[in-house]
């Protein structure tokens, strides 16, 4: 049996969870937590990068206990249901591989979108350039490098994409799961592109290893290097 009819045989998920959660991410997160939340950290941290690392906290805690609550919970079903489980030892040659190719399609998109005015400058880079310190750096390597590859994971490719591959097949799946997972970064528009980018091989990436791990992984190197970037820029 493959990880397709495993995934359709053990789903017990309708249209009602995924609505759920889609709610929660596009109402609640996006215009509770990223507007009123995090003009609040705005004020009280009176920092971007300060407040913006912790609306990213939030935001991990309030999609997860979201997931668990809605998805798993009622379903009795655990994390490793959305794939927070060991991968086969063979795939770990793999993971340089698909952050290389993650790397290369993210500066194309990049590139293709500059034509547009593209700019790789948000609020948390300008915030980072300005004060670019040992510590200032850590707290971007943390935001940007373990707490959004494993919150994303888990969400986005754990069960979104999960969810979308038992009914629509694969193709599809990486395609609007992709789509979503850009969506999702509004209005962080700049990094829409890449995201949509991101979202294809990080799909991919769990596609291949029945895992988020893998992607976790390299999700996590990726946005490292580019913290380190920004502050060597």
């Amino acid at each position: 049996m493959n990880r397709t009819e495993i995934w359709k045989k053990m789903d017990t998920w309708t249209w009602r969870e995924l609505t759920a959660l889609l709610a929660l991410e596009f109402i609640f997160v996006m215009f509770v937590i990223k507007y009123a939340v995090q003009s609040m950290y705005e004020k009280w941290l009176g920092n971007t990068l300060y407040s913006g690392t912790l609306t990213g906290l939030t935001i991990a805690i309030t999609l997860l206990l979201g997931l668990y609550l809605v998805a798993l919970r009622p379903k009795k079903l655990s994390w490793t249901d959305v794939g927070v489980k060991r991968f086969p030892a063979k795939d770990w040659w793999k993971i340089p591989l698909w952050t290389m190719v993650l790397f290369v399609l993210s500066v194309m998109a990049f590139y293709l979108t500059s034509f547009l005015g593209n700019t790789v400058d948000n609020s948390k880079t300008e915030s980072l350039q300005q004060n670019v310190t040992l510590f200032t750096v850590l707290i971007g390597i943390v935001s940007a490098g373990i707490v959004s590859p494993f919150y994303e994971e888990i969400f986005y490719r754990g069960f979104i994409y999960r969810w979308l591959r038992t009914r629509v097949g694969m193709r599809w799946a990486i395609v609007i799961s992709s789509l979503i997972f850009s969506a999702a970064h509004f209005p962080t528009l700049n990094v829409m592109p890449v995201s949509i980018v991101s979202g294809v091989v990080l799909a991919w990436t769990y596609e291949r290893t029945g895992s988020v791990v893998p992607g976790m992984i390299v999700h996590g190197v990726y946005n490292t290097i580019a913290v380190l970037l920004t502050a060597m820029s």
